[in-house]
């Protein structure tokens, strides 16, 4: 035969073609031609190829979805730290200083160069993928085998065959990835698929996938690693990409550079959530633009930190596709997403455990991992060596007659960070919880466990670091939150300990007692506290312009603004009275209502008095305040506005212009200059028992069970003076 059918003319372009090409080849060694019948076969076997490969690589189906996904469909495009993801450090404290100095609850630090995977992988002939469980290395490789697969169409530039190989596959210490290899091309039909097996690897026309080093059992990594060199050593024309968990690396391939996945940033996140919401309803119902926007809320920020592993940013979106929400206990979202490391994604990959895991039962493992989580946020340590975990482990194990005492604390440690990545090697012989959130429920849990409430409560309740700690407790006591609440109750009562602060507090009740408004009491005086800030604010300004008083007073009112858009994010409001606020909007006063006297006070006391900001104090008479001059309070700002001096001028000039529009809104209030000037200490105190008194409101919304009487109790004292 002279040449090729039309039919077949127009088939053999990309991968096809390398098909034909090496079959040419092996025909013409075995003194047979390219007839009609062996051109059919080879396009139809060619074809079978790469249908089995996007059948058997190109479908995803994990933790339980209902369905399977097109990994094209969800895939989003990942990247790769330039930099080993293991950081030399001189010492555990610059390591914990380095954390807390990025501010950030995520330890992968977010300056570190990235690369775009497609294009690493494009550049490097031997290329080994490091990360962590769930952090889509498989994905990643079986991608790649995807683009290749589309040769010029697709994103990988070099004209190769890709075979993917799991490694757990090799169960023995026999690996001969020839064998594998001719297997898979015997499957799909063609003709004397040893010899063309080997044809392909000698021309290196193979892309190499090989998925799983971790995967391999302890007794037979040793050999499996060296019949690897050596296959790479013999094919060296070949490109190869391997995977493998970073803490079961320890850098054996010569020829292979090694490159870290980095977490998900938040565009790769969003971008996820939009693949994986795709379908016509959904995209008509804008289900991912919601679940997105909810997970940018501040009560789900420990949840979003989930979200940068895509193991778990899955398990978010089965979770939100399930209730178009995520849970408002929070305690059972984080449990199950524990359990998917410690167990679940295990058993989805089918991996065999080492022997050093029997008898530690996933109960009795979580129970260790919640006393070395303690043990490290009762101290204030976010990172841990090596030894003290190890130690940690062997006092454990001794100290339970039911734990197996056979096992090896080093063994063990080494199983959990290889095996689930709960625990993750930050530096040379240091490790952290690989999740801030996961240290923060297992911290939670252990002081369920062992009736700890009473010293949390009374050691942490003003520690903002600890405050998630507070409300996935009060999830996690499922017989009820009372104990917990009336606790921080009697602790928060504490910090109103100066006649001074007792009588703000009073005044507030006063102010707000039997005034019109369907709110609560306690929102009532939330607000009337949130007024005795405002009036001076002035004072904070007392030596800059009036320009920049402005512009104080203007991003005041924006960012309460937010804050209540946001439903309240504490930490992100730098102004003490965040918390009274919040405590006004969590009883009841709606967001239209609450947030319109901060935007007048501030602007009042700064700049001018706007007769549309007068009409919006006539709703504060009515609905919040009862013992309040409003009447003669707006006469007298419409007086005041006539004398408003050059907001150019230095404030200095004006001073007297400002204590008078001070003095002005004290007078109508009933406040004396005396109850509004704190000390340093009293500023203080009032601010965490506004803190302690919104933290309450949280967990009582966070926990499964309060009474409602006990809740009616504590609201009804709510920001009232013990006693009084």
């Amino acid at each position: 035969m002279t040449g090729m059918e039309p039919w077949a003319i127009s088939a053999v372009s990309g991968v096809a073609a390398i098909f034909f090409q090496i079959s040419s080849q092996v025909l013409g060694v075995l003194g047979k031609t390219l007839d009609e019948n062996t051109q059919k076969l080879i396009f139809n076997a060619s074809n079978q190829y790469q249908k089995n490969y996007e059948e058997r690589h190109g479908i995803l189906k994990v933790l339980g979805m209902r369905e399977p996904v097109k990994l094209e469909s969800l895939y989003t495009s990942v990247q790769f730290l330039d930099d080993d993801a293991i950081q030399s450090f001189e010492s555990i404290e610059n390591l914990e200083n380095f954390y807390r100095q990025a501010k950030s609850r995520r330890f992968q630090s977010q300056e570190t160069p990235k690369q775009e995977g497609i294009k690493v992988a494009n550049d490097k002939q031997y290329l080994m993928v490091l990360g962590g469980p769930g952090a889509g290395k498989s994905t990643f490789v079986r991608k790649m085998g995807l683009e290749a697969l589309k040769d010029k169409k697709g994103g990988f530039k070099h004209g190769c065959i890709p075979v993917f190989i799991e490694l757990k596959r090799f169960a023995s210490s026999n690996i001969n990835i020839e064998r594998f290899i001719a297997e898979e091309f015997g499957i799909c039909g063609f003709p004397s698929p040893d010899k063309f097996a080997v044809k392909t690897l000698e021309e290196g026309k193979l892309l190499i996938l090989l998925d799983g080093l971790d995967e391999v059992p302890t007794k037979n990594l040793t050999e499996a690693i060296s019949q690897i060199q050596n296959f790479v050593d013999k094919y060296d024309k070949n490109r190869f990409i391997a995977s493998c968990r970073t803490a079961a690396y320890r850098s054996r391939f010569r020829r292979f550079s090694d490159v870290s996945m980095a977490d998900f940033d938040d565009t790769q996140i969003q971008q996820f959530i939009y693949n994986w919401f795709h379908c016509e309803a959904d995209e008509q119902a804008k289900t991912g633009e919601k679940c997105w926007e909810l997970l940018q809320k501040p009560e789900h920020k420990a949840a979003k930190e989930l979200a940068h592993t895509p193991l778990l940013l899955t398990f978010l979106c089965l979770v939100y596709d399930r209730s178009q929400s995520f849970p408002d206990n929070r305690s059972v979202l984080y449990r199950k997403a524990l359990r998917i490391l410690l167990e679940e994604w295990a058993s989805e990959k089918r991996i065999l455990r080492d022997e050093i895991y029997q008898g530690l039962h996933t109960e009795l493992e979580e129970i260790l991992l919640s006393d070395i989580a303690y043990t490290g946020f009762e101290s204030d340590r976010l990172f841990f060596s090596q030894r003290d975990i190890v130690q940690q482990i062997k006092t454990f194990l001794a100290s339970n007659l039911n734990a197996p005492q056979h096992l090896d604390g080093q063994a063990v440690l080494n199983a959990i960070a290889i095996q689930q990545g709960i625990l993750v090697q930050r530096a040379e012989d240091v490790f952290s919880f690989s999740h801030l959130t996961l240290q923060e429920y297992l911290t939670a849990q252990y002081i369920d466990d062992h009736r700890q409430v009473e010293k949390l409560v009374t050691e942490h309740l003003t520690d903002q670091r600890w405050k998630e700690v507070f409300l996935l407790v009060a999830g996690l006591m499922r017989g009820g939150a009372d104990d917990l609440l009336l606790l921080m109750e009697k602790e928060a009562q504490k910090y109103i300990n100066t006649p001074k602060l007792k009588a703000l507090i009073n005044w507030a009740e006063q102010v707000t007692a039997g005034s019109e408004g369907n709110y609560k009491p306690v929102g009532k005086r939330a607000s009337a506290i949130a007024i005795a800030y405002a009036i001076t604010f002035p004072k904070k300004a007392i030596t800059i312009g009036i320009a920049k008083a402005y512009a104080i007073a203007t991003t005041y009112a924006i960012r309460y603004a937010d804050a209540y858009a946001d439903d309240f994010d504490i930490y992100a409001i730098a102004y003490d009275d965040a918390h009274v606020h919040a405590i006004a909007t969590r009883t009841t006063i709606p967001i239209s209502d609450s947030h319109f006297y901060i935007y007048t006070i501030s602007i009042l006391n700064t700049v001018s008095i706007a007769n549309t900001i007068i009409h919006e104090l006539e709703k504060l008479k009515i609905f919040i305040f009862n013992k309040v001059h409003f009447t003669l309070l707006i006469a007298r700002l419409k007086a005041l506005q006539t004398k408003m001096s050059d907001y150019k001028q230095p404030l200095e000039a004006d001073q007297a212009f400002f204590e008078s529009i001070q003095q002005t809104w004290l007078n109508a209030f009933n406040l004396t200059q005396e109850m509004v000037n704190l000390s340093k200490e009293e500023a203080e105190a009032l601010r965490d028992y506004l803190y302690a008194n919104y933290l309450i409101i949280q967990c009582k919304q966070a926990a499964v069970r309060v009474l409602p009487q006990t809740w009616e109790a504590i609201e009804a004292r709510m920001l009232l003076v013990p006693g009084g």
